[in-house]
């Protein structure tokens, strides 16, 4: 299926620039939401704490619901509807640490009957403490850090025949992660440091298409997880599934890409590396746009009828599959360019 002419030429490669200062601009705003807020909104699931999720059998307010919580010693709790208005449902969240097993639903059951005047019916109840909540917080990082290390390694090994060369240096990277992470040492300070590292060796090693991969990669992560900030979502572990799948699927672009590059650099080698990448580009996106269109239709109707609970993951993957596919475009394939002006000064 072809809706796009095989023969089509956009001149992608001379907007490389406003691409970039385009993607600077948005992590750079990423990045001061997040100073701004200190960090992700995190959820029950990273900030440890206890939820609630209820159902009314009628409209409630929420000032009515406080009171009712208050009551009952849970005085510092947020309360946030949840899902479609006519439903009634409706999050309960506070920071403290609840057991569970010691009646807490009827409880917080007879509470909110006698303050609102309302049957309610506990749908879920859902307690993470916070030793466990910091843990999920380190393992999470981790997955994602060591998730773009091994596709460094693929990549390295793939397209520029570097395995021993890119596994030394992963191995490396990983290990000291690890030793310095058992000491008191603020993990997301360690993980950024870790790869701006990697980026750097990428350089002075050459391994150019892993640098291509892993800046755009880093791109589609930083930016969603700004979108995050600035909307003020939560952040859960379903959301970290999500930029996992995210970092999945715009690699796959990427691959395609990059494979169509190493194709034409055999077929065009009289030509730029400038033209080969434009061609290159232009010869896949067809396939580019298919894939991402079709993906879409998938994630939105998740997103629109879904429902509450994964709503949010929903939205993540809207964001990265949207990021993912610029980024394979704009990102990814225009890096390999900064290595012929870095030939032809050196």
């Amino acid at each position: 299926m072809r809706f796009i002419k095989p023969d089509i030429n956009i001149d992608i490669i001379s907007k490389r620039k406003i691409a970039f200062y385009i993607s600077i601009t948005i992590i750079l705003v990423s990045f001061l939401s997040l100073i701004i807020h200190k960090g992700p909104r995190f959820g029950i699931d990273f900030a440890g704490g206890t939820l609630v999720q209820v159902k009314f059998s009628s409209p409630v307010s929420i000032e009515d619901m406080k009171s009712g919580l208050d009551a009952m010693g849970l005085e510092k709790s947020s309360v946030q509807a949840f899902g479609d208005k006519k439903e009634n449902e409706y999050l309960i969240r506070t920071d403290k640490s609840v057991v569970t097993d010691q009646g807490l639903s009827l409880r917080v059951k007879k509470a909110l009957e006698s303050a609102a005047g309302n049957n309610v019916e506990i749908r879920r109840v859902e307690m993470v403490g916070p030793q466990v909540g910091e843990d999920l917080r380190k393992k999470a990082l981790f997955a994602m850090f060591y998730a773009l290390l091994f596709i460094s390694i693929y990549i390295s090994g793939r397209f520029e025949l570097k395995w021993i060369l890119s596994g030394v240096m992963a191995v490396s990277l990983m290990s000291v992660v690890y030793f310095l992470s058992l000491l008191d040492v603020s993990i997301p300070f360690l993980i950024g440091v870790a790869l701006v590292i990697t980026l750097i060796l990428f350089w002075v090693l050459k391994l150019k298409y892993a640098m291509g991969a892993i800046v755009a990669l880093m791109h589609d992560v930083i930016i969603t997880v700004g979108i995050f900030s600035i909307l003020d979502k939560e952040f859960t572990l379903p959301i970290i599934a999500a930029l996992l799948t995210i970092i999945g699927y715009s690699l796959n672009d990427t691959i395609i890409v990059f494979d169509r590059i190493r194709e034409n650099l055999r077929k065009h080698h009289k030509n730029t590396l400038e033209f080969i990448i434009n061609r290159s580009i232009n010869e896949t996106l067809s396939r580019t746009i298919l894939t991402s269109v079709t993906t879409l239709v998938v994630v939105v109707s998740l997103f629109v009828m879904g429902g509450g609970i994964i709503h949010d993951f929903a939205f993540a993957m809207i964001v990265g599959i949207l990021t993912g596919t610029y980024s394979s475009i704009f990102v990814a394939s225009p890096i390999l360019l900064a290595w012929q002006g870095h030939g032809k000064k050196k």
